[in-house]
Order: structure tokens, then C-alpha cells, then sequence
């Protein structure tokens, strides 16, 4: 299952977008990040590496992103695959490559964050 078409170009434009995420308690935390859109697939990772709260959080249950006001239920696949991660590290240095965060995405330490978002 993929998402819709302006969703897609939705994500694909935006610079951030909010992951919205729960505890194990119940609690609710956003944080942004950014995202890649590589065809019908949607792609985050995180500079934190696996101990990243939302990123724990997110493979443990549904989350969501939120572009543009509009959420969207999501649920995180390990996308580890050096195909994937590949595609992931190529549209990070194309949509981000004035970010002076970049390199810290790239980094071989957090290409094992590399999730691949379906439409919860």
C-alpha cells in the first residue's frame, strides 16, 4: 500500500515535517525530522542512531507525520537493505545539500536507522 499522489509531493516538498510518536506510557511526542520521497516510497533516519526516542517509538507502534497541518498515521518498516539505504543517502545529499546538518545523516553509524513509512 502507498500513499496518495499529493501526499507524496506533499512530504517530497517539505523541508521538515513533525513525527508524532507515543510512549510506552501513552505519552505523545513531535519532533522534526526530515523526510525522502524516492518514487512511491517514503523514507526517514535518524542522527541519533537507535537510541533515538522517536525512533524507538516509532518501530514499537503507529506514529504519524504531520505536513502542512495534515496527519498522516504511519507505521515505520527497517528499510537496512543496501539498496534502500542507498536511495535514502542519494535523496538526502540531493534535497538537503545546503544543510549544514547533512554529513550527520550520512554517516555509517545511523545508515541502519533507515525506515521505510506505510500508510497506517
Amino acid at each position: 500500500m502507498s500513499f496518495p499522489k499529493d501526499t507524496l509531493a506533499a512530504l517530497d516538498r517539505a523541508n521538515e515535517v513533525d513525527i508524532e510518536t507515543r510512549s510506552p506510557k501513552g505519552a505523545t511526542h513531535a519532533v522534526p525530522i526530515w523526510v525522502v520521497v524516492d518514487g512511491n516510497d517514503v523514507f526517514i533516519r535518524t542522527y541519533r542512531g537507535p537510541t533515538s526516542r522517536w525512533y524507538r517509538e516509532l518501530l514499537a507502534g503507529p506514529g504519524a507525520l504531520v505536513v502542512n497541518r495534515t496527519r498522516i498515521p504511519v507505521r515505520a518498516v527497517p528499510a537496512t537493505d543496501s539498496a534502500s539505504v542507498k536511495r535514502v543517502s542519494d535523496g538526502y545529499r540531493k534535497k538537503y545539500r545546503k544543510g549544514s546538518s547533512l554529513d550527520s545523516m550520512l554517516v555509517s553509524a545511523v545508515l541502519p536507522t533507515t525506515l521505510r513509512l506505510e500508510p497506517a
